[in-house]
């Protein structure tokens, strides 16, 4: 029986390890260890099952449904979560198809104008008609439609599509004092977290500082030339609080950053993010100078995570969210 690590998967995938750990942690994946070695490892059946699992993320279909598909061979089951996708799919396309109608009127519209003036008032074209209006005021749904017999390369890039951002914040976040832990090795966003939120736990930082955040990064991040990868947690302190070793207090300048909000563990968002950026007529990229080292600055904070740390972790009380925070500056 062929294995692979969870590193040739990631990268087989261009899914993060932390997907695969958190695939498993639910319930989706299993993997299994040879002795005296460390990593996951995951035989063809499970690989396999990754691929269908993409395959239905790509489609939209949310991962309790997806359990459900895998913890139920009835046919009914599959057959009842891709109808409902169906039916959602279908108010959409209705939703997308009145826009394309609507602005195909403006088109023609504004084309019979032209031929007579230049000049033209918008309300003269946008609020001419009660029909249109009343139309516009049914949409709210913003998804594009999937068609029968889609080939995987048309599906990803219907995928693509989807992914393009509209909602990217920017923020200035101002210079603050961190308390921080650093760690290289096997799984080292667990293990970072677990070191930090004992320490918060043993300080009560909520009593303290109850506006407290945690941000995270890659430090290095993954590279097929180093065994391992390490992560750096940051947690917002008073300026004045004293840190026992293995924590590290630093001082944070602050910066202005692009911000993207992903449900855990939606990692792969980072590539939307940049592209946005990239795309973006108004910033700018301004990545650290350490680059690849230390995640070319960019941060991952971690939502409401100082809360529940001091709730104890209530597993059905606070969203999983995380902001995605990449630095950038004004373009000239």
């Amino acid at each position: 029986m062929e294995l692979s690590t969870i590193s040739q998967v990631s990268k087989m995938f261009g899914v993060s390890t932390r997907m695969l750990r958190y695939y498993e942690q639910i319930g989706l994946l299993s993997s299994v260890k040879k002795d005296d070695y460390a990593y996951r490892m995951y035989d063809e059946a499970t690989v396999s099952r990754l691929q269908q699992i993409i395959v239905l993320r790509k489609l939209r279909i949310p991962l309790k449904q997806i359990a459900l598909i895998f913890a139920d061979t009835n046919a009914k089951t599959m057959l009842d979560v891709f109808m409902q996708s169906i039916s959602e799919i279908d108010d959409e396309i209705t939703a997308l198809s009145t826009m394309r109608v609507i602005l195909n009127n403006f088109v023609d519209a504004l084309q019979s104008i032209l031929g007579s003036k230049t000049d033209i008032s918008t309300k003269t074209v946008l609020l001419n008609d009660p029909t249109v209006i009343a139309a516009l005021n049914s949409l709210s749904l913003t998804k594009i439609n999937f068609k029968e017999e889609r080939s995987m390369d048309e599906l990803n890039k219907a995928n693509d599509m989807l992914t393009r951002l509209k909602n990217v914040r920017i923020v200035q976040l101002p210079p603050f004092t961190v308390a921080s832990y650093h760690f290289i090795g096997a799984n080292p966003e667990e293990t970072a977290g677990d070191v930090m939120g004992k320490f918060l736990q043993d300080i009560s930082l909520y009593e303290i500082k109850s506006d407290a955040r945690m941000f995270g990064f890659n430090h290095p991040n993954p590279s097929k030339d180093r065994e391992h990868h390490g992560y750096e947690n940051w947690v917002t302190i008073p300026d004045d609080m004293d840190v026992p070793a293995p924590i590290v207090k630093k001082r944070f300048s602050g910066g202005l950053y692009a911000v993207h909000t992903i449900k855990f563990p939606d990692f792969h968002e980072w590539e939307n993010l940049f592209n946005w950026v990239n795309e973006s007529d108004e910033y700018d990229a301004d990545f650290a100078p350490e680059g690849e080292e230390i995640m070319s600055g960019c941060l991952e904070e971690h939502l409401n995570w100082v809360y529940a740390n001091h709730l104890n972790w209530p597993e059905n009380h606070i969203s999983k969210q995380l902001d995605l925070l990449l630095p950038i500056k004004p373009k000239r």
